[in-house]
């Protein structure tokens, strides 16, 4: 019986290995592309330049959609972060059979299609003028990040102790000062991560900015899909990496928090 569990476990390794290097693979393939001396999206590389990291951070063709994304990603995620951990807090409160009925209706955006919600979202958005705008923009996106911090703030409420909060009323504190002074500082990891989950989902959306967007509202993303259909360059890799290297500091960040949020449930 040894003898199998420890196949078993070799064997489970040897796959999540194999599944790790399928997945990684194409991101390795693609960002030494980003320092290609060539004009071309080909191997072997010619030579070694950085004139396409340059061109997506000065060029007036992919700096201002890189601003775009940094501030349709940022007001997004504050907004998710807020409505996430209010709603997140209400059913944290909620010990009826309707719990689970809301909790699905906060994780309805991850469920659903993304094309159906972004034609769902265009019709509405034609008819109330939010179409081709930044608001338009940062509302979707934001739609799309509560549910992630839905998830990392009710996740965080399971080891948060409602006494503390009772206390604090109990001693004259208002609701609002109460939840600012005791239970925000316990749950803000949490708090943060989902912040981080939102930003990230923003700042990789294509589906609803190709519907939703205008010429002025042109994120990253979106540059990169059209790059990509008009003329494939290095540059498009060099955007890549850049998306890789925001991804991977977010990833990061969410790791430091959960450790944090682990030293303080262990202290």
């Amino acid at each position: 019986m040894r003898a199998i569990e420890i196949l078993w476990a070799g064997l489970f390794r040897l796959f999540c290995g194999a599944t790790l290097v399928f997945l990684v693979l194409p991101l390795l393939v693609v960002a030494p592309l980003a320092f290609n001396d060539s004009d071309f999206l080909t191997y072997p590389m010619r030579g070694f330049s950085l004139r396409w990291i340059e061109e997506i951070l000065l060029s007036d063709q992919w700096l201002p959609p890189i601003r775009n994304s940094l501030f349709i990603s940022t007001c997004a995620a504050l907004i998710a972060t807020m409505l996430g951990t209010a709603a997140a807090l209400g059913l944290s409160k909620t010990r009826t059979f309707w719990r689970a009925p809301q909790m699905g209706l906060f994780l309805m955006p991850v469920v659903m299609p993304i094309a159906v919600l972004a034609v769902g979202t265009y019709l509405a958005f034609v008819r109330w003028g939010l179409q081709g705008t930044f608001a338009g923009l940062i509302l979707v996106h934001a739609g799309l990040g509560v549910p992630f911090v839905v998830t990392t703030v009710a996740a965080t409420l399971k080891g948060y102790d409602e006494r503390l909060f009772r206390a604090a009323l109990s001693l004259g504190a208002p609701p609002l000062t109460a939840f600012r002074q005791v239970t925000l500082p316990l749950i803000l990891p949490g708090v943060l991560a989902g912040t981080v989950f939102a930003f990230s989902v923003s700042f990789d959306e294509v589906i609803t900015s190709l519907f939703l967007a205008g010429p002025s509202q042109r994120t990253l993303p979106l540059q990169m899909f059209s790059g990509m259909r008009e003329n494939v360059s290095p540059a498009i890799a060099a955007a890549a990496l850049f998306m890789m290297v925001t991804a991977v500091l977010l990833l990061l960040t969410v790791e430091w928090l959960r450790r944090r949020a682990a030293r303080r449930q262990g202290g």
